[in-house]
This record gives structure tokens, C-alpha cells and sequence, in this order.
């Protein structure tokens, strides 16, 4: 058996952590929401879509 050496071998995805964080935003709103679902509407506020187009300018 192979047991991984201990300290500083934690390698870190941003990209997976970052998607982990999103999902958990939505966890959170499906929750919290009224309906049985959440609309597109809603969804794109959870993830901040709107912000991110006016960012980028589309």
C-alpha cells in the first residue's frame, strides 16, 4: 500500500474548486427557493452570469 507523503504535496484545481463553489451556490438557492425549480432566470443570478457578460462587454 501507498500512502502519500505528508506536507506540501496538495496540489490545488482552481478551476474544480471554483465549480464546487458554484454548485454549492445553487445547493443553497434550490433550497431557499419557493418553486419547485429554480428558473433560468434565476439560475443566471445564482452564478452571476449577467455580471460576467457586462464584464466581458456581450
Amino acid at each position: 500500500m501507498h500512502v502519500a507523503p505528508v506536507g506540501g504535496t496538495a496540489v490545488q484545481d482552481h478551476v474544480a474548486l471554483a465549480e464546487i463553489e458554484l454548485c454549492g451556490d445553487l445547493i443553497i438557492a434550490a433550497s431557499a427557493a419557493h418553486e419547485d425549480r429554480l428558473s433560468l432566470e434565476s439560475i443566471d443570478e445564482v452564478l452571476k452570469v449577467a455580471e460576467e457578460r457586462d464584464a466581458t462587454g456581450e
